[in-house]
Parts: structure tokens; sequence; C-alpha cells
């Protein structure tokens, strides 16, 4: 029986993309009729799993009639919600392509202030939403004035329904997460800039990831370790070994939503009960497919099907 998926986004936004034909400063820049797509990590890959032939529920925190956008946005793709009231106005997020060079330039607003009060309603609403086995995700930005702990925190939550917990997060949190055992983190993932920090030492190569991951994995932080190596694939790793996943090359239009659509992609094979090794073949695919999409567009399911049959997945 497949298990129930529950995405969960405390930082989500409205991201606007557009194209205009120099940007140069000081000029009235003439943009494109933008593209609106909701966005924010946990949306992204409750996104992803929609456009796969899956269904995730999407928890977000919402803010005003940026907010009401932005459910409308999700209800129109097909993805079901659960919102709950957040701080403040819902952000939005915009990039723009400069047509004579191809550079993309990417403004990201920083969302609403939390108080200590705002985080006791999304974990209650993470303990209605939950059920035994649940796979929740939690991907994306911590907003302002959320500690860091917030993941581990959420950890303890969801060892209380019986579920599995997938963080994909970074900086103090992704440190913290990973100071001490947590028995309901089941996948740890994060990108190799991001592995080389906390490890505090140079990924340079295939090897030198398995190594850190199965650290983790010998250190109980998670039981299944995946860290991202760009264009040379993922690195995943658990007690009973590791693997190396990687497509064969592709043109990068841009790199936007790949994480969230491994993460996507790798979340609803794992809900299938699919061997994590195809977990991560999976993953490894739709993460090329969306590199080779425009602006905040996910991985296309027919291209990920193709990056699927050729992804080469070998032991470590």
């Amino acid at each position: 029986m497949a298990a129930h998926i529950l995405t969960i986004t405390l930082n989500p936004t409205v991201d606007y993309c557009m194209t205009a034909p120099g940007i140069e400063p000081g000029l009235k820049l003439r943009c494109t009729e933008p593209q609106i797509d909701p966005g924010g990590g946990g949306i992204n890959v409750a996104r992803a799993i929609r456009l796969l032939g899956g269904q995730a529920t999407a928890l977000v925190a919402i803010g005003a009639s940026t907010g009401a956008n932005l459910l409308q946005l999700l209800a129109l793709e097909g993805v079901p919600t659960v919102a709950f009231q957040g701080p403040g106005e819902t952000r939005q997020s915009m990039s723009v392509i400069d047509q004579e060079t191809g550079s993309q330039y990417r403004f990201v607003m920083p969302g609403p202030v939390w108080q200590d009060h705002d985080v006791p309603r999304a974990l209650a609403s993470v303990d209605q939403a939950a059920r035994g086995d649940t796979l929740v995700v939690l991907s994306g930005s911590q907003p302002p004035g959320v500690a860091k702990d917030f993941p581990s925190i959420l950890s303890d939550h969801v060892a209380g329904k019986g579920s599995r917990l997938i963080v994909d997060t970074s900086g103090p949190a992704l440190f913290h997460l990973a100071e001490q055992p947590r028995e309901s983190l089941y996948v740890l993932r994060m990108n190799g800039e991001e592995g080389e920090e906390l490890a505090g030492r140079p990924l340079a190569t295939r090897a030198d990831t398995a190594a850190f991951a199965r650290e983790l994995i010998d250190k109980g932080v998670a039981r299944i370790v995946v860290v991202a190596r760009g264009a040379d694939g993922s690195v995943m790793a658990t007690k009973d070994g590791a693997w190396h996943g990687v497509s064969p090359p592709a043109p990068i239009i841009s790199k936007v939503g790949a994480g969230d659509s491994f993460v996507g992609a790798f979340t609803y094979h794992l809900s299938q009960n699919a061997p994590v090794e195809d977990c991560l073949r999976w993953g490894v695919a739709a993460a090329s497919a969306a590199t080779m999409t425009e602006a905040t567009r996910l991985c296309d399911p027919e291209v990920t099907e193709q990056q699927h049959r050729d992804c080469v997945v070998s032991q470590l």
C-alpha cells in the first residue's frame, strides 16, 4: 500500500518569471508577460509529484492576498492543500532573464517574520494532517524568526505519529539536525556545498561524498543520506551501502527546481515501496529533466522517463 505524502512549506512564495531585452542599471526595463507559479520547497516537491503521476498534500503557511493567490494557483495545478494562517503577507519572488545574454537574475524576498506563537500553530497543523505511515517532507528555506531547531522539533512530532520525515535544508538547521541521532529522520538531503560545509572538508570525489554520507548514517542522523554533486549526479548512503547515480550530459537551461524535482521523484517512488536504488535513479532523472526546462518549471514527466532509462546507478 502506498504511503501518504505531506509536504511542509513555512515560507512559500508566488514566483514571477519574465524576460527583458537587456538588463542595465538606470533604465526602465520592459519585461515580457510573467509566468506565475506557486513556489517554495515543499510546494515544488508536491507539484513535482503531481507531474509524475502521484499526489501529495501541501501544508502551507499563507498570509493576506498573496497567500490567497498562492492557494488559487495550487488549486489550478490540482495540488491538494492544507493551509494555516502565517504571519504577514506571503512573499513574492522574481526572476528575470536577459534575452541578450541568457543570464538569469533571481530576486528572492525573505518572507514575513515569525513570532514564537506562530511555530506551535504550524506544528498543530502538521499533527492534524499527518497520519500513520505518512512521508512528511520539509523542504525550503525557514522564515525569518523560526529557530534553527524547528526540523528537530518536527522530527519529534513526526515520531509520535509513526510517520517518516524527509528533510532538505541548509545552514544552521542542517547543522542542528546533524548534531545527534534522529530516530524519525528517514531521509536527509543536501547539495554538495552544504555537504562540504557540514563535513568541514572538500568532498572532491564520489568516494569522498560517500564516506561523509556514511559518517552521518553511522552516527544515526538519518537512515538515508543523499548528497547532490551537481552535474555529477547524487550520492546516497544507507546502512547497507552507498550508491552513485548520474544521468547522461544534457543542455542546462535553468537549475531552478532541480533539487525539489529530485526530492519529489525520490519521495514519490519511496511511497510506492520502490527499492532505494531505484528511488535514487528516479530522483537523479527528475533533477536532470528539471534543468532542461525554463525558469520555475519543474521536471517534465516524459523527459524524466527518458532520463530514468539512461541514468546509471553504481554501488560505491
